[in-house]
């Protein structure tokens, strides 16, 4: 459809695009314009073949090592014609391709999880089709849709302006200009006019920072101005996390080592006159047992499992290094009305002239309190409709506060306007401060009139309002926002009623306070976040009393702690807020600017902030922070794009959720490090040792591989999938850069592998000398290693005896090593043992080798009581 969209009168757009605004497009012409024009997204970077990332599987430094040994090997066996070794680098490549399989596999699950993330928070857009308004996937859309704009929405395609009130667009990403467009439908427009001059369009991808909109699209996907441009919106590149770039340099390290090993055992080995087919191949295995060939793709894993678990948590990641930063976060800036609170006012006191005290607010008030609710009642224009046990509250809060008091005290609004109808009105209005009713009661034209109490007390002549007024302080001190009601009678209703008429000589009622309470599980979460060490601050527009007296229930402002306003933020300086930050724990009354200076002061301690957001101005303060948390409920589009967790129910509690699984994730990820680590450097000492001492290979390079992808790869998953441990929110929050090996988890990882080298060069010497041949040794060797690391597997769960966290509880731990036990068994038992370098050893070796395998059990359950493994608070 080629038209100058924006140079047309708006007549002429919409008749070439052949749509009636009021009713939008049907649903026939809609699947007819998607099959012509296809779907509204920007074409995506191709994707990789399958065969592309099995290549990719290979670009590892630590594969890279193996193909080659395997290579060389190859070569050696061929020149020597010793073809009884050529198994051995055929294996190596095999498990090599399977090792590359496997990846590949888990690419493809990580892809299609982040995909459906994609999914779940991709933009939406509010369209009339048929006559009706309905939300849809921005995808959705077609050329000649109507589309309806507020402050917050991404523009989901390019599109002319039918009507608009004070419409801004942001478009630095299409004009590079920092300030936003003002945009106004009836603007008249040159053809050749640029981007940024024409203000009667909006254009895909850009943003409404102010105002409303409704809009006919004329362009999507490829075809918009932005599409025009993919390429310079094309920068998402596969980045990885923080700790898989560590881990990447890990390989790197364990390369360069395992090549140094290599060398020192081949100088060694010809120095004593060892063949050199023998060496090289014990130079392999050497090389083999210092790479664990598994850990990326097991890291990658458990963070995709892990994102997947905060789904079902609410917690929506939509950037992978949150998962880490989580388990880091020290400080918590939340938002209060929605997020600590429940976002709904309620009514919890009322004041009645004729008694003495406020009452509480239940299903069987006094009959003067519930005389008070049904004059307020009739005084509002809100209304409480009930589907099954949801309440929909319509209209203003405070209204809606009072009506479903006087509801639950067996008072329906409709049925009051049904007995006392109303007769005249004077609207609320921002000036007076009030609003006011005349109800026909019992036969008598009666003025009903509510507002703030100073507003109403100048009007009253009857009534103890010298009571009423300490009665209101007292209530505002409660944070309680306070309206009163008054009332007086009258003979006739003026044609024209008036303020002057109305609204004088009143009779004072009584009071009403109501309040948005905090959410239940707030308070909990409060306190869960003290005993983690991290800090929860509450930022808020709302007035300081108010939020003081949330925080004071929610337990965020305890003794010692300060309560803010913006204003006197504005007159801190960088250095007196630095000085004072710590002490502060609510903010209130602050602006967009504001937010965004408690975070760099946090930032500027060394602290990792979570910042809460829905606005268009918090999108800013989102991006500054370490977590960015968009509300998904409230939330805004362009908050929701600068976030990096999305929270699906509005809630406080479910941050705190979040921090939880993540610190879980992070905790699980060092498990499978270390368990992985231990059992590789376990290896690596066996060989090199036996190697100096006896030059002899304890282990074949095909054996290592078995237990290195075989036999450890599945329960390292399995530790990934671990329970969050019931005391992982009683631990300090790990510094920001904290390395993976901190806490003295290197000390252990050495002193276990020092464990199973241990095990290993005994079990040998054991089996040779018992059975008077390398094979017996080795075939002791490879049992007591291999099974001693599925025991170990179950150590490596929690730093807490297994018998604090009961043993089998991890179920698919127990799977992962059933299966594991019994693919060490079909190498031992089977006649595959031939191919792998095994013997059959007698009974005595099997039962020596049973207590052997039961040692990491017995050695770390001991460090655990001793308290050698413990955690750091």
């Amino acid at each position: 459809m080629k038209l100058s969209s924006h140079s047309k009168p708006i007549s002429d757009v919409l008749k070439h695009l052949k749509v009636d605004p009021s009713t939008g497009l049907s649903s026939a012409e809609v699947l007819s314009r998607r099959n012509q024009y296809g779907e509204n997204k920007l074409r995506e970077k191709k994707k990789k073949t399958t065969f592309q990332r099995f290549l990719e599987q290979f670009k590892d430094v630590m594969i890279l090592i193996l193909i080659a040994a395997a290579i060389i090997s190859f070569v050696v066996v061929c020149v020597e014609k010793n073809w009884g070794e050529l198994f051995e680098p055929a294996l190596i490549l095999l498990i090599v391709i399977l090792n590359a399989v496997m990846g590949v596999y888990q690419e493809g699950k990580a892809e299609k999880a982040l995909d459906a993330l994609k999914n779940m928070s991709a933009p939406h857009a509010r369209v009339i089709r048929s006559g009706k308004e309905e939300i849809i996937a921005a995808a959705e859309l077609v050329p000649g849709d109507i589309i309806r704009l507020e402050a917050g929405d991404f523009v989901p395609a390019d599109a002319r302006l039918l009507h608009s009130v004070s419409l801004k667009s942001e478009e630095s990403a299409l004009t590079g200009e920092s300030v936003p467009s003002e945009k106004d439908a009836a603007a008249e427009v040159a053809e050749k006019a640029p981007l940024g001059d024409r203000n009667n369009m909006v254009f895909s991808g850009c943003s409404i920072t102010y105002g409303t909109a409704t809009a006919v699209v004329t362009a999507t996907g490829m075809d918009t101005e932005m599409g025009k441009i993919a390429n310079l919106l094309d920068h998402e590149e596969e980045t990885q996390t923080p700790l898989q770039q560590k881990l990447a340099k890990l390989g790197k390290y364990l390369g360069i080592m395992a090549l140094a090993a290599c060398a020192i055992i081949f100088v060694v080995g010809l120095a004593n006159g060892i063949p050199v087919l023998e060496i090289f191949m014990t130079a392999v295995s050497l090389a083999v047992s210092a790479i664990p060939e598994g850990l990326p793709a097991i890291v990658t894993i458990v963070l995709s499992i892990g994102v997947q678990r905060m789904v079902k948590k609410n917690a929506l990641i939509r950037k992978l290094p949150a998962v880490e930063t989580l388990g880091s976060a020290s400080v918590i800036c939340s938002d209060k009305t929605g997020t600590l609170t429940q976002n709904r006012m309620t009514l919890t006191s009322a004041y009645c002239d004729v008694y003495l005290d406020p009452e509480n607010i239940s299903t069987s008030n006094t009959e003067g309190i519930r005389k008070l609710l049904m004059y307020g009642t009739l005084c509002c224009d809100g209304s409480v409709t009930f589907n099954g046990s949801e309440e929909v509250h319509i209209g203003d809060p405070t209204e809606t506060a009072i009506v479903l008091a006087a509801h639950k005290n067996g008072m329906p609004k409709d049925k009051l306007n049904k007995k006392y109808p109303r007769l005249a009105e004077i609207p609320f209005d921002s000036d007076r401060k009030r609003m006011t009713t005349v109800n026909k009661m019992d036969g008598k034209n009666i003025v009903i009139v509510k507002g703030a109490f100073d507003v109403m007390e100048p009007l009253c002549v009857k009534g103890d309002l010298k009571a009423a007024r300490s009665i209101t302080e007292s209530m505002s001190e409660k944070a309680l926002r306070v309206l009163a009601i008054a009332y007086k009678e009258i003979d006739v209703i003026p044609e024209e009623p008036s303020p002057e008429e109305l609204e004088s000589g009143l009779t004072f009622m009584g009071l009403v306070g109501m309040i948005d309470p905090p959410r239940p599980e707030a308070k909990e979460a409060v306190s869960v976040c003290r005993k983690a060490g991290i800090k929860p601050v509450m930022i808020t527009g709302d007035h300081v009393v108010t939020a003081s007296a949330i925080a004071r229930e929610l337990g965020i402002l305890e003794e010692g702690d300060r309560a803010i306003t913006g204003t006197e933020l504005d007159a801190m300086t960088d250095s007196e807020l630095d000085t004072q930050v710590e002490h502060i724990a609510v903010y209130a009354r602050v602006s967009p600017e504001n937010k965004i200076r408690i975070v760099k002061a946090w930032q500027r301690k060394g602290q990792v902030v979570s910042m809460t957001g829905d606005g268009v101005n918090d999108a800013p303060a989102l991006k500054a922070a370490d977590i960015g948390c968009a509300m998904g409920i409230t939330g805004t589009d362009v908050a929701k794009g600068a976030s990096d967790m999305t929270l699906t129910d509005d809630n406080f509690a479910t941050i705190v959720d979040a921090v939880r699984e993540g610190r879980g994730i992070y905790a699980n990820i060092k498990k499978v490090v270390g368990f992985l680590l231990g059992t590789n450097i376990g290896e690596v000492i066996t060989v090199f040792l036996a190697m100096l001492l006896w030059h002899k290979t304890p282990l074949l390079s095909m054996q290592l591989l078995w237990i290195n992808l075989v036999t450890d790869s599945m329960p390292a998953i399995a530790l990934g999938m671990e329970a969050v441990e019931a005391d992982v929110m009683e631990r300090r929050p790990k510094p920001k850069n904290e390395g993976i090996f901190a806490n003295g988890l290197g000390v252990r990882v050495v002193l276990q592998g020092m464990m199973f080298a241990i095990l290993s060069l005994i079990s040998f010497r054991l089996g040779e000398s018992m059975t008077g041949t390398l094979e017996g040794g080795q075939t002791m060797a490879f049992m007591v290693l291999a099974l001693s690391q599925i025991v170990q597997a179950f150590n490596m769960r929690s730093d807490h005896s297994l018998f604090q966290i009961r043993p089998f509880s991890n179920h698919t731990l127990n799977w992962a090593a059933l299966i594991s036990f019994l693919l060490v068994a079909l190498v031992l038992f089977t006649p595959v043992r031939i191919a792998f370098g095994l013997v059959i050893l007698p009974m005595q070796l099997y039962l020596i080798a049973l207590g052997m395998i039961l040692v990491p059990f017995v050695v770390m359950e001991l460090s655990k009581a001793l308290g050698l493994i413990r955690h750091t608070h």
